[in-house]
């Protein structure tokens, strides 16, 4: 990888704080400037919205063929267990090891295929098999009304593979949280707590994170703010439930692991025997100032340009302050 910019930027926020907003910017930058002044490289993009997606369809498709929804009590409500939020990173462990292995899938069954990997992720952090007790006839019907969805996120993770990994960041995207009557350090699965620790090494050695502060009560505003009929699997436009957002993402955690990290601007991650201080930098956007960059650059104004561009690149200093040492 190239030595001045950063292999992983973790871009993490509460929902509808900015992240893709920031992510929109920051690719009309040109990246000879992108590269120079915010280390980071043309990008690569993972985001484990499309799973969350793809567990509410599962379930949506279950009810329709009368079985109950495996991941919610109703689909796209709150997870059954906090867990499934490791499964999800688990399965982002995978995307990113392929990127590099440019990793072909040979399957006449792509809905099994992307079923069974969430079965395996979600035995790996300890949750059983909800879909053990359902019976074949089921499950075939599941992997058919499943299809399109799976066949179009197969192509677009081959649509994502770069040339080479020579010189890109890859930026993976995620929000969490914890119950609205949760108190801080969060325990059990809730927040980044728990999710930073399902990451690989090879991930967690080579990332940074990127934070997007906002209060949980704006981040409810600008989410309801931001939906658009329909869009229910856009990452951008669509709304996340209020009861998911009071219950799973009532509070957040990041400004208190890093307050509390053993290492100034990092947060500690404590994996089995192993330590990571993952650098962090903070931008602040508890008063909007990326809304605007959900349309097209043409609409920007430039002065709001030149107002949040030296707020992103001081978060980006920061964390490439720590990243060399």
């Amino acid at each position: 990888m190239k030595d001045n910019v950063f292999d992983v930027v973790l871009l993490f926020a509460l929902p509808a704080s900015g992240k893709s907003e920031v992510r929109h910017l920051l690719a009309n930058v040109e990246p000879e400037r992108l590269s120079k002044e915010f280390h980071i490289g043309e990008n690569v993009q993972l985001d484990d919205f499309p799973y969350v997606y793809m567990m509410r369809c599962i379930d949506e498709e279950l009810v329709k063929i009368g079985e109950k929804p495996v991941f919610a009590d109703e689909p796209g409500s709150v997870f059954r267990d906090d867990r499934y939020f490791g499964a999800l990173i688990r399965m982002l462990n995978e995307d990113y090891d392929d990127l590099f292995e440019k990793k072909r899938i040979e399957t006449d069954n792509v809905a099994k295929y992307y079923i069974d990997r969430f079965i395996k992720a979600c035995k790996d952090v300890g949750i059983e098999d909800g879909f053990d007790k359902l019976p074949e006839d089921v499950m075939e019907k599941l992997y058919k009304g499943m299809t399109p969805l799976c066949e179009q996120m197969l192509q677009d993770k081959y649509d994502n593979y770069p040339d080479t990994m020579e010189g890109k960041t890859t930026v993976i995207e995620m929000a969490r949280g914890g119950d609205i009557n949760s108190t801080l350090p969060l325990s059990g699965a809730e927040g980044y707590q728990y999710s930073l620790k399902q990451f690989s090494d090879r991930i967690l050695t080579h990332a940074a994170i990127l934070y997007i502060w906002v209060t949980p009560e704006e981040s409810r505003r600008k989410n309801h703010d931001r939906a658009k009929p329909g869009a229910d699997g856009s990452s951008l436009f669509h709304e996340t439930p209020l009861e998911v957002m009071y219950h799973t993402y009532g509070v957040c955690d990041m400004i208190w692991l890093k307050e509390h990290s053993e290492m100034e601007n990092t947060v500690t991650v404590k994996i089995d025997d192993k330590t990571y201080h993952v650098p962090i930098g903070i931008f602040d956007n508890r008063e909007d100032k990326t809304t605007p960059f959900r349309d097209e650059p043409e609409t920007w104004d430039p002065a709001l340009v030149d107002q949040v561009i030296p707020m992103i690149r001081k978060a980006t200093d920061t964390m490439w302050d720590n990243y060399k040492k």
